[in-house]
């Protein structure tokens, strides 16, 4: 039987390895640091509980809203997003989307048509590329290191003549490699932004999650030509599929315009309950402190433990929030070919090159350390040391 031809955007475009993996991983006799889940013991499942009680008892909340969002959870974002960037936003610059994810996807098809250019960091996160793969842009990879997108290595594509139409930054504790970009370099970027014309796309759902002291300024502060997005899946909960974005009004006027046409408007009952839970400010602090010190301790934990199995033979990054440990390993290895010892000896991770644009990252793994208590992480470490010494002598 003859198909029918898929669109030319289906052509190259492939699942994401992080999510493939997470299939062949999940046996209960895996400890899987693959991905990057929160652990459902800090999802707050009675006190969402109670706010959808409370959200039955209006009827709007299982009827059809505004396709932008929730005008009460709308103003709790703007007041939220306004403390973060230092201007006064109006609940009308806000859109909420069916997490970031969405809010991405929206903007691609806002922002980009075929072959243009659109920057991204390099490793890179999975989500982004699948976003501009399917939009057919032509993809630009800027290193990263410890202290995030090397704004200098922009410059010089510029000065040389490259000319994007977004660049796209994960500011505060990279997924993957776990850094933060700089303030200095924020305001490069965002002096570059405002001199050559681009769209920075500053994509932050682990801002709140932040160990030892929040993270510089966002780039939206510095710049207009900045859209910010941000998620409550990894501070309240996924299933939640609560997103936002907000930047240039006309941007927005526009994302807005193309979500009627992909789901009409997100769900009134889930926003009504993120907006119960982010306007409890006493409740939220006291939740956000919570899974600070809680994760803080868990990567600790790794990030210790990990040092002492393997030494001199791998170098970790150092974390300062989020949910994610960056791994360089010095052994002659394709983590890609340890995956499969590792899971036989009960542990799994993320091999660097599923998040590669151009760079060579097939010595590197990205590791979560949000999902499980300090022993079992501590005992992960352990199996993994025991799955690269295994690899080395195969």
């Amino acid at each position: 039987m003859k198909h029918a031809a898929l669109s030319a955007r289906m052509d190259g475009l492939r699942s994401s390895a992080i999510r493939d993996l997470l299939t062949l991983t999940a046996r209960p006799d895996v400890i899987s640091l693959a991905g990057g889940l929160p652990d459902p013991l800090f999802i707050p499942r009675e006190r969402i509980s109670k706010a959808a009680y409370n959200a039955l008892g209006d009827p709007s909340s299982v009827q059809y809203g505004e396709t932008s969002g929730l005008r009460r959870l709308r103003e709790v974002i703007a007041a939220r997003e306004s403390v973060k960037i230092g201007r006064t936003l109006d609940s009308s610059d806000v859109v909420i989307t069916h997490g970031s994810q969405q809010g991405l996807s929206l903007l691609a098809q806002v922002l980009l048509d075929a072959g243009d250019v659109v920057v991204v960091e390099d490793p890179a996160y999975t989500g982004a590329l699948q976003v501009f793969r399917t939009a057919q842009a032509t993809l630009v990879p800027v290193p990263l290191d410890a202290d995030g997108m090397d704004t200098a290595a922009l410059e010089a594509k510029l000065v040389a003549g490259l000319r994007p139409k977004v660049v796209h930054t994960v500011s505060n504790f990279h997924n993957p490699r776990g850094s933060v970009l700089s303030a200095e370099r924020r305001a490069h970027l965002a002096h570059l932004a405002d001199r050559y014309g681009f769209w920075v796309l500053e994509d932050d759902p682990y801002g709140e999650l932040y160990f030892d002291g929040p993270p510089p300024l966002p780039v939206a502060a510095l710049s207009e030509r900045v859209i910010r997005l941000s998620s409550a899946s990894k501070v309240l909960a996924p299933a939640l599929r609560v997103g936002w974005l907000h930047g240039d009004r006309r941007v927005c006027e526009a994302v807005e315009l193309i979500k009627q046409g992909a789901d009409l408007c997100g769900s009134s009952l889930t926003q009504q309950i993120a907006a119960d839970l982010f306007s409890d400010h006493e409740w939220l602090d006291a939740h956000l402190d919570m899974l600070r010190a809680s994760y803080g301790s868990r990567a600790k934990a790794l990030v210790s433990a990990l040092e002492d199995g393997f030494g001199d033979t791998a170098r970790f990054s150092t974390v300062r929030g989020g949910m994610f440990c960056w791994m360089d390993t010095t052994a002659e290895v394709d983590t890609a070919s340890v995956l499969d010892i590792a899971v036989e000896h009960g542990v799994a991770f993320v091999p660097g090159n599923a998040f590669a644009v151009d760079a060579d990252l097939s010595r590197s793994a990205r590791l979560c350390f949000a999902t499980y208590p300090e022993t079992v992480l501590q005992d992960a470490a352990q199996k993994l040391r025991d799955a690269f010494a295994a690899a080395v002598l195969v």
